[in-house]
């Protein structure tokens, strides 16, 4: 479980977020939704350790992230996934390096045991097949299908998604939805998306959290 706790956040004297209080469920799809500016990327910033708070509590089963260790940190940040609204994948690494990249960087398996499991990940997400493409050679929703390949490439405990559905038309919105509900819901983990698009929270909102002008609602 996530919790936090009087959550502040502000930049050159101006509050962004105000006493944010929220717990984040295990093996849930919780949904922070606000308008552009409301300061859910922020909030989201802050709970994965990119931003500092200005004040209060980040806690994951009890620890607080903010008075964390730099090392602790680290392991921390091991069993997080991430996936960014752009999908942010290497233009000169096919998918499968793509995948492959964490278990690259952070596992100690072997080249035939990252390849397998980055296969499977690509099978999770309907890719087999599409291995050897570049980037620039597929669809945004298929970039973004890699990116959630990438994201679980690690077993994650905690996945984070920062507006999946940008860009993506209704139809390719709605397979990534439920395909990040579906790995939620198999693999036991808990998923923080933030979006602000009212169909996703209707389909797949297990727990939702509303940020207005910095304020949870």
């Amino acid at each position: 479980m996530i919790e936090i706790k009087h959550l502040y956040k502000s930049f050159d004297g101006k509050d962004v977020l105000i006493d944010i209080n929220t717990v984040f469920e295990d093996g849930k799809t919780n949904l922070i939704i606000g308008q552009s500016g409301s300061g859910k990327t922020v909030l989201m910033k802050n709970v994965v350790g990119l931003f500092v708070p200005t004040s209060g509590e980040i806690l994951y089963d009890g620890r607080d992230f903010v008075k964390m260790t730099k090392d602790e940190k680290v392991r921390m940040r091991r069993e997080m996934g991430m996936i960014f609204q752009s999908a942010a994948l290497f233009d000169s690494l096919s998918v499968l390096e793509n995948v492959m990249f964490p278990l690259d960087m952070f596992s100690n398996m072997t080249l035939r045991e990252r390849t397998r499991r980055a296969q499977e990940c690509l099978e999770r997400v309907n890719l087999s097949g599409a291995e050897m493409k570049y980037p620039g050679e597929i669809s945004g929703g298929m970039q973004k299908r890699v990116a959630i390949a990438r994201a679980i490439a690690l077993n994650p405990k905690y996945l984070f998604c920062d507006e999946p559905n940008s860009g993506l038309d209704p139809k390719t919105s709605l397979v990534i939805d439920e395909l990040l509900h579906g790995i939620t819901q198999e693999f036991g983990i808990t998923t923080i998306i933030n979006t602000h698009d009212m169909n996703s929270v209707m389909g797949i909102g297990d727990n939702i959290v509303i940020i207005c002008k910095g304020r949870k609602e």
